[in-house]
């Protein structure tokens, strides 16, 4: 290789040295049933490069052994690495998560000269039966840069990470052994395109294989697919570029080129041959198709298109296969339409990362992604930010996801150069640019699943944006551009911005713009997250030129540790101690790093439902049904319901099936028998839409959408109360601070300076450690960043109550009332607070508390609203009747289904990674906690409450960094509320919490029962 005077690495102009053009992802294969399976691994023309690399790392490129890739060259004292895989996870360097700063200084093109880079070495042996065949050797990702060497031959250089780079690499082999060696620079020019928020770390990161094409072969195919008006017939147009063709001279007949079109079944649809020409190095085909099977995401039906090369008396040469999908895009009166139908986007934004191997993304990884997504009514997916593994974008085809593809390309770090958009609008900047919108399409053209490209992401807007859409538009005019800071530039095609609170998209909702409007990111998924949904998806299905949205992001982005003890836990920004940093701001997932599931997917399946059910007249049976599918009729779903008290299930049936179109409503009725609905208690109709038949991400039975409907509450008659045990009058003693009562079998006491009871024994068990005391603090959540701040100020996290009075009164039936009359504030700031705790304790021993506030001057919204109390540890049994079995909230209860729960006080603890408020229940008519003797406490609403236990206090839950780092106490911590704060959507963006789900500081009051219970008492 020559020395220049610039580095490829930091030289503007040199984007890529020796690689193929960029074409369609073909993989040849030796025979049609090989193709079929898509095992590329099996094909005997794929030979896999991917295990244990030789390894060196240097900390510039000057401190590389000059002769590294020499063939003789023997790697003394290097280490090995696995390919793929990102070597800061190896133990060289550190990863760095950085939302959008660059590593180093800001000075385009160059990048630092103390740039690390990693030296790669393997051999591989050469197939013999490759040797009258072209080969290729393609990287499928490598972070930032690399120059690459066969058996000591400069082969190439490339950059771009997430793009394929291919060489031409026969000329280099020989028989027998053959060595690579890559050179990979951590950083280079391209790293300035390249600052999306995630974690930044290098390295040959995706496959590294072999290919071996015949000497006259299919380069490169581009598929599309015409629909007639009614969509019953459709051409199939095929443009198929040839290699090999103008070098070889070929004989009449030599060579044919079999096109094949398949159906799902693997039944030939049409097949046709065409004889290739040397002076016909491309040819476009066209085959009519009647009937054809549409693809969408609720249908996916994929055809099989098979390219057969034919050599000399019929030998196949090679098979390559493209997925194909019938269907068009276009754009219509403000409406994105699939097959002339009008859809609506229900995704989320996904990283390509796992917490153990970084950037390597495995097919079981992909697979549970995929299956989670469908099952959770996801009906979209935008490759944030850069084109995913192809073998994404083949499961999107098959299992039905619609794709934004985004190419590689993010500026946001010029955010701190004064504009972000700088290198946009440099005209020397521009080849880079469209080349990158070219790699992205050439490579991906031919998925059906892909119905919006997308520019990039961040990088302001400039001339250079305008370029490659105009690259883009030229090559594909079938598919509309996205990208979302144009904004409503006419440069796109769909209107789109980031985090807009529900008034700002119904303000886009009513504009006149023939264009849709995207949610492209919302809904920030940071940590305790995702409120007020529903009001998002009301506003969508309520104007028209609302096209949905997609939620940031699909998962956390933690990097996966162990303590000296070997627990578990997951680190984020600034944890390796890099710089600049961006903390927990990757924590922001609908699932934590393993790919659990967090209550915000919940949410999110519930108001993207494809099944709406809504009560007319309930108590007679009458229900409504809205199908909210794009295409699908309700035909494949089975309706049941149950009528339930209490909990309890009293009547049960299916419903006949219906066939309501996509879009339309229905109303039904429910058989209940109204004999059921006399005995005392709650009752609700349940009903639940489950598939019929199994499909290819759920089995049959998984429930799709589902409704609670109230139907009645039938109140205790007088006449029907039981005649309960009159209990003794309660004996009240007062000595100096302390009133002490005493019931037939249970005491308690109170302490009057501190306003609180201090002791309640029932049955000889003590069942509190400290009573209730007013709590209108919490940990606070992500979103809560800014509220949070109002808090502090406020002195909430710091408030301090002073007794102002202690009154003891004798009540009916032998039973007492203690009111406890306080004030609060912060110490060192004004009274923020008058309070007062009102006991009214039957003989009985139940007690009945009331808790009223008075502000006593403007003040911030509150975090919540109610008391906390503090129980021995061993009582760790929780139940509760209210919404679950997942924790909910305010603005997030929409998922949590209405019943009976239990569990352990543990089991509601959600170990966010950044510790925050969580395990919140709500609309709760009565919960309890038990020991093992069956000894407890019954909290009663009047009507419903909020609660949540702990064996962690919020003081904890506040301060601390990780969730490993908590420390369980040896008690349970109860929180009643009469309210508590919403979660909202204002961690990133412009949506705070709505005003409804705020907490106003207002003079308000709730009241809620506490009883002493044993297994003998009925709850």
């Amino acid at each position: 290789m020559a020395i220049e005077h610039i580095p490829d690495w930091q030289n503007l102009s040199v984007l890529e040295r020796n690689t193929e053009q960029p074409h369609a992802d073909l993989i040849p294969f030796g025979d049609w049933e090989g193709a079929l399976a898509n095992e590329r691994e099996r094909s005997p023309y794929v030979q896999s490069l991917n295990g244990e690399w030789d390894f060196s790392y240097r900390e510039s490129p000057t401190a590389a052994p000059a002769d590294f890739h020499a063939d003789t060259f023997e790697p003394i004292g290097w280490s090995t690495i696995p390919v793929p895989s990102n070597w800061q996870l190896h133990g060289y360097g550190r990863p760095q998560y950085s939302s959008c700063p660059y590593p180093f200084p800001i000075n385009p093109p160059y990048v630092p000269n103390l740039n690390p880079v990693g030296l790669y070495r393997t051999r591989f042996q050469l197939q013999e039966t490759w040797k009258n065949r072209q080969v290729h050797l393609v990287f499928e990702g490598v972070d930032s840069a690399f120059h690459l060497w066969i058996n000591g031959h400069f082969v190439g250089y490339s950059q771009g990470s997430h793009f394929h780079s291919e060489f031409l690499v026969s000329p280099y082999l020989r028989e027998g052994h053959n060595v690579i060696a890559v050179q990979v620079y951590q950083w280079c020019d391209g790293t300035y395109l390249e600052s999306q928020d995630k974690w930044r770390m290098s390295g040959i990161f995706r496959d590294v294989y072999l290919l071996a094409s015949p000497q006259v072969s299919v380069r490169d195919a581009r598929v599309r697919t015409r629909l007639d008006e009614s969509y019953t017939k459709a051409c199939l147009e095929v443009r198929v570029d040839f290699a090999g063709v103008m070098d070889h001279s070929l004989e009449s007949d030599s060579h044919q080129l079999r096109i094949t079109l398949l159906n799902a079944e693997h039944r030939i649809v049409c097949d046709r041959f065409h004889h290739v020409r040397q002076d016909e190095p491309t040819v476009e085909l066209a085959e009519e198709v009647l009937s054809p099977f549409l693809w969408t995401a609720e249908t996916p039906y994929i055809y099989t298109l098979l390219l057969t090369m034919y050599g000399n008396a019929q030998q196949i040469l090679e098979v390559k296969r493209i997925h194909v999908g019938f269907r068009d895009v276009r754009i219509e009166e403000g409406r994105l339409l699939v097959n002339g139908c009008p859809i609506i986007i229900k995704g989320v934004n996904r990283n390509e990362f796992d917490p153990d191997l970084g950037y390597v993304t495995t097919m079981e990884t992909m697979l549970h992604d995929m299956t989670l997504m469908k099952r959770h009514n996801i009906n979209a997916v935008r490759l944030s930010h850069y084109p995913n593994d192809t073998r994404w974008l083949e499961l999107c085809d098959r299992f039905g996801l619609y794709v934004i593809d985004e190419t590689d390309l993010e500026t946001h770090g010029f955010h701190f150069y004064g504009n972000e958009g700088h290198l946009a609008q440099l005209p020397e900047w521009k080849e880079a640019f469209v080349q990158r919108a070219k790699r992205m399409v050439e490579r991906d053209k031919n998925h059906p699943s892909i119905i919006i490209w997308s520019l990039g992401n961040e990088s302001g807007y400039g001339a250079n944006h305008d370029a490659m859409a105009a690259w883009i538009r030229e090559a594909d005019p079938t598919r509309p551009i996205h990208y979302e800071r144009a904004y409503d530039a006419p440069v796109v095609d769909i209107v789109s911005s980031m985090y807009p609170a529900v008034e700002t998209i119904i303000q886009e909702g009513s504009k006149d713009d023939k264009r849709p409007y995207l949610m492209c990111e919302f809904g920030h998924a940071m940590g305790n997250s995702v409120g007020n949904l529903q009001e998002y998806w009301d506003a969508v299905y309520t104007y028209p030129r609302l096209l949905g949205g997609l939620i940031w992001e699909w998962a956390d982005q933690g990097i996966g540790q162990r303590t000296g003890t070997d627990e578990a836990w997951y680190a984020y920004g600034g944890d390796f101690g890099e710089e600049p940093h961006s903390g927990h701001f990757c924590l922001d997932g609908l699932l934590f790093p393993d790919r659990s599931v967090k209550a915000s997917l919940l949410e999110y399946k519930k108001a993207i439902e494809p099944v709406k059910i809504e009560g007319i007249d309930a108590l007679h049976g009458k229900l409504r049904v809205r199908n909210r599918y794009d295409v699908l009729s309700l035909s494949h779903l089975q309706g049941e319901w149950r009528l339930l008290r209490d909990g309890s299930v009293v009547d049960e049936g299916v419903l006949g099936i219906l066939h309501t179109p996509a879009g339309e409503m229905e109303d039904v009725g429910i058989p209940m028998d109204s004999h059921k609905l006399k005995l005392v208690g709650e009752y609700w109709l349940h009903l639940r839409f489950v598939l019929r038949d199994t499909v290819l991400w759920a089995n049959e039975g998984h429930e799709v959408a589902w409704a609670d409907i109230p139907v009645t509450v039938v109140t205790e008659e007088l006449a029907a109360s039981p005649t309960s045990q009159k209990a003794s009058p309660l004996t009240i003693e007062e000595n100096g601070r302390h009133i002490t009562l005493t019931g037939d079998d249970f005491c308690m006491q109170f302490d009057k300076d501190q306003g609180a009871m201090t002791t309640w024994k029932y049955k000889g068990v003590a069942l509190l450690t400290a009573g209730p005391k007013l709590n209108l603090w919490r940990a606070p959540v992500d979103n809560d960043v800014h509220l949070a701040k109002e808090w502090v100020k406020a002195g909430y996290n710091r408030l301090a109550t002073d007794v102002r009075e202690a009154k003891v009164e004798r009540t009916e039936a032998g039973g007492c009332r203690i009111t406890m009359t306080s004030i609060v504030g912060a110490r060192g700031e004004k009274i923020a607070f008058e309070s007062s705790l009102v006991y009214a304790i039957a003989a009985s021993g139940e007690v009945t508390l009331q808790v009223v506030l008075e502000p006593r001057e403007k003040l911030p919204p509150l975090p919540r609203f109610g008391v906390e109390l503090v129980m021995p540890a061993d009582f760790n049994r929780l139940a509760w009747f209210g919404r679950g079995p997942h924790e909910c909230y305010a603005d997030r209860k929409e998922s949590g289904k209405l019943g009976i729960y239990s569990g352990s006080v543990q089991d509601q603890f959600v170990p966010y990674i950044k510790p925050q408020e969580n395990g919140n229940k709500s609309d709760v008519r009565w919960s309890s906690l038990m020991n093992q003797q069956g000894i407890g406490l019954l909290f009663t609403g009047q009507p419903i409450f909020d609660t949540s236990v702990h064996h962690y206090t919020t003081e904890d839950l506040t301060t601390a960094k990780h969730v490993h780092q908590l420390t369980k106490v040896d008690q349970t911590i109860v929180k009643i509320d009469a309210r508590q704060s919403g979660l909202g959507n204002h961690s990133c963006g412009y949506a705070p919490t709505l005003q409804a789900y705020l907490l106003e500081a207002k003079p308000m009051h709730f009241t809620i029962s506490l009883k002493p219970v044993s297994h003998s008492t009925t709850l």
